[in-house]
């Protein structure tokens, strides 16, 4: 499937039950995740493409494996 911005926004563990994010035009799920609670990561926050905030972050693209594949972001 295929979401917008808009949509991906309302998965922000606060407007729905869903938590999404999504990472170079991959949307991830990340209800499950216990590092995602309340829609809130340290600094980052649910329901936005966090693609370029991740680029500091202190770990690699391999925890998206891990992740449940949502959809594609619309471009």
């Amino acid at each position: 499937m295929i979401y917008t911005l808009q949509q991906l926004a309302l998965r922000n563990g606060n407007d729905r039950e869903e938590i999404w994010i999504a990472y170079k035009g991959v949307i991830y799920d990340v209800t499950k995740s216990r590092m995602w609670k309340d829609g809130k990561h340290y600094e980052h926050w649910a329901g936005q493409d966090l693609t370029d905030e991740l680029e500091d972050a202190p770990h690699d693209t391999k925890v998206f494996e891990k992740l449940r594949v949502i959809g594609r972001l619309e471009k």
